[in-house]
This record gives structure tokens, C-alpha cells and sequence, in this order.
């Protein structure tokens, strides 16, 4: 039983190691439906720099207060 088992991974293994798989992305390029003013991109901007650096400017504004052991 195991010669038939050593013979059968022999000739299994190989085709098994011959496929790869490959992820392919499905990218579409197209033009913008309608064109993003200099303000929305101000406004847009201005939030996701709000949302990253509010909490940090929070925590670094009451450094103190959470290194005090009450």
C-alpha cells in the first residue's frame, strides 16, 4: 500500500505544483462623470486632515494628564 500511495503523489505532485493562480485586479479607467471644483477639494482635503490629526492633537495636548497616576 504505501508504493501505491509514493506513486500516485509522484505523478499528483507535479501537476499540482505546474498551476499557479494569479489574482488579477478589474481596473476601469474612465473619465470623471463631473469635474471636482477647487473648493470640494479644499473641503475634502480639510476632513481627511482633520480626521487623521484631531485625536493625535488631542492626545498630545493632555500628555500630562494621562501620565499622572491617580
Amino acid at each position: 500500500m504505501p508504493g501505491l500511495l509514493r506513486t500516485i503523489a509522484r505523478r499528483v505532485a507535479p501537476a499540482l505544483r505546474g498551476h499557479t493562480i494569479i489574482q488579477r485586479a478589474n481596473l476601469q479607467t474612465k473619465p470623471a462623470k463631473e469635474k471636482i471644483g477647487p473648493v470640494e477639494t479644499v473641503v475634502g482635503m480639510g476632513m481627511f486632515s482633520m480626521t487623521i490629526l484631531a485625536p493625535s492633537g488631542w492626545i498630545l495636548a493632555h500628555l500630562e494628564d494621562y501620565k499622572k497616576k491617580e
